[in-house]
């Protein structure tokens, strides 16, 4: 038995094997050892060599400019110097050239790992041997024994879920050494290796040996690492598995809609997906955009309030606007200026730039075309100072009234009359307990605790678990999740009219997130994926509308299941684990 599994192992470590064989022995032979000369002699050379027949043809034109002398007509030195010139430049070019082609399509050789700190330089030997992908696994646990130095270094972890076995080689082993010493920083990775899944991978492995700790449970196999550089993380080591559930159909304004919902969190899906359907066996929902357009208020200095006042005064006058709106448009063929209102205090005065973005959520965009306004005023008012390009008078990512009132992003409202019927036999409750909790807990509960947009049951679960899945900003959770839920018996108390308005949800279906495969999927779902051809803007304003609509069946279910007493009980089916953690940790 026992020698059954060394053979096993030994055949695992044998299929691992890479493709291509890792030479026993360094071959330090170069091109450049066929030069008769010492490579830096022979560089210097052919410097000279260039810059001195240079300069002998451009005296010589020079005289010949002076005395009127046809340039066509050369000497034989001048002959000379032309060949020396243009066989120098063709070395040059070939020795420098190439690495610099090879720098720019992300290709280097393996001397790009040489220290960029003189002091250190030749403490660092890697091989110059290729630039190759490899297959990058799951990160290493090195306190594992290794293979004899003369093959591949092959280390298992520990396996969890049947993760595969990594094989590292010896370069990606000086790699590592070099990162966890701090001679190769580990942002420059990608770059220098020019394979983003190889960069994460020696990343994660150089973090496990600084730390001490394991990501054996962090996936890193399975995402494409190429399409996040430069967009959307920087020094990834994995990505985090979050359950997708769908919610629905979302009957809202005549279509149906399945909502994907991305949460760790137990029984919010059931509770949405069981408003939705109170909502569809009601006739529907009716949602309603009423503005558009995101914002961006700069802040900026005078020496006097008179000065900043005047700023004030000229950027609300209508007769500028038209100025001001042709050169923020520059910005973007996207951008439109909506409005400028201005808030002072003392000498600082605050531009609170509106503007239309199409399809993207829009803060770059927005940030741009403000640059632009900012450059242009400055002509007219040299002695302006702008303290920074954003002075939270917009409002990001924070809860703030301007936002509550004046609205960011998309304004929705969205309401549906559910059927008394409905309330009694999907709901489980009453109209009148539902009108009645939502008077005593959404309105007068909020108000007892100071809210700020927060009259509501629990709207930012549904547009953080909708914003996950579509790729949206979830930190925007915080000013998106303002809203205020009404309910009202209607038609003489037999049926129930609720209501929910949202003034500043921040969504979009282009850049950011949204271009990754999961979360463009879940766009596709919802129909929404990309640009509107037809209509720009038309794709995100209706995700506003989708998730507007999802707050109203998420606050109708949650709702009632208060008014019944059924909180505890629904949360301790869907939101409890039946596994016995005590037997599944000592397993």
């Amino acid at each position: 038995m026992e020698s059954h599994r060394r053979r096993s192992n030994a055949s695992s470590v044998r299929s691992h094997k890479p493709t291509r064989p890792i030479p026993l022995e360094d071959d330090s032979t170069k091109a450049s050892d066929a030069l008769p000369l010492p490579l830096y002699l022979t560089n210097a050379v052919f410097f000279t060599l260039f810059f001195s027949a240079v300069y002998f043809l451009l005296n010589r034109w020079r005289e010949k400019i002076r005395s009127s002398t046809p340039l066509h007509v050369v000497t034989f030195s001048e002959i000379v110097a032309i060949l020396a010139s243009v066989a120098s430049f063709i070395y040059l070019l070939g020795f420098f050239g190439i690495d610099f082609v090879q720098s720019l399509v992300l290709r280097p050789s393996a001397d790009v790992w040489a220290s960029e700190d003189d002091e250190v330089e030749n403490e660092v030997l890697l091989r110059n041997d290729d630039a190759r992908k490899i297959p990058c696994g799951q990160a290493l646990d090195r306190s594992l024994r290794s293979l004899p130095p003369s093959a591949p270094i092959v280390t298992a972890e520990k396996v969890y879920d049947e993760m595969p076995v990594t094989v590292v080689t010896e370069e990606d082993e000086e790699i590592i050494r070099s990162v966890v010493t701090g001679i190769t920083p580990s942002y420059s990775l990608e770059s220098k290796l020019g394979d983003c899944k190889r960069a994460a991978a020696i990343r994660r492995e150089a973090l496990q040996r600084l730390t001490g700790k394991s990501l054996s449970g962090l996936p890193l196999d399975g995402f494409d690492y190429e399409s996040i550089l430069g967009q959307c993380c920087e020094m990834p080591v994995g990505y985090v598995q979050i359950p997708v559930g769908i919610a629905g159909p979302l009957l809202l304004n005549g279509r149906e809609y399945s909502v994907p919902m991305a949460t760790t969190e137990g029984c919010l899906v059931a509770s949405t997906n069981r408003g939705c359907k109170a909502i569809h066996l009601s006739g529907g929902a009716t949602s309603v955009l009423l503005r558009d357009g995101m914002t961006r208020a700069p802040v900026v200095r005078f020496g006097t309030a008179k000065r900043a006042a005047d700023l004030k005064f000229y950027l609300e006058d209508p007769e500028n606007f038209e100025t001001l709106a042709v050169v923020f448009n520059r910005s973007s063929r996207f951008a439109r200026l909506q409005g400028i209102k201005c808030a002072i205090a003392g000498k600082n005065l605050y531009l609170r730039f509106s503007c239309f973005t199409g399809d993207a959520m829009g803060m770059n965009m927005v940030s741009k075309g403000v640059q632009n306004v900012l450059d242009f005023l400055q002509s007219d008012f040299p002695d302006m100072d702008v303290i920074g390009i954003s002075g939270n008078f917009c409002s990001d990512k924070k809860p703030a009234a301007v936002n509550w009132i004046e609205g960011r992003g998309k304004s929705v409202v969205c309401e549906a009359i559910i059927k008394g019927d409905t309330v009694r036999k999907v709901l489980k409750t009453s109209v009148e307990s539902l009108v009645e909790l939502n008077m005593l807990k959404n309105l007068t509960g909020s108000a007892m605790a100071g809210a700020l947009g927060g009259f509501n049951a629990h709207a930012s679960n549904i547009v953080t678990a909708v914003y996950i899945a579509t790729g949206q900003d979830p930190a925007q959770n915080v000013e998106s999740s303002h809203c205020i839920t009404m309910m009202e018996a209607v038609n003489d108390g037999k049926d129930l009219h609720v209501s929910v308005t949202m003034p500043s949800i921040e969504v979009g279906t282009v850049g950011g997130g949204t271009q990754l495969a999961s979360q463009s999927a879940c766009l596709n779902l919802l129909g929404v994926k990309g640009a509107s051809k037809e209509s720009p803007g038309a794709n995100s304003r209706l995700l506003a509308t989708i998730v507007a609509g999802a707050v109203l069946a998420g606050e109708l279910s949650l709702m009632s299941a208060l008014a019944a007493g059924q909180l505890v009980k629904s949360h301790m089916k869907y939101n409890r684990s039946s596994k016995d953690v005590s037997k599944a940790a000592s397993a």
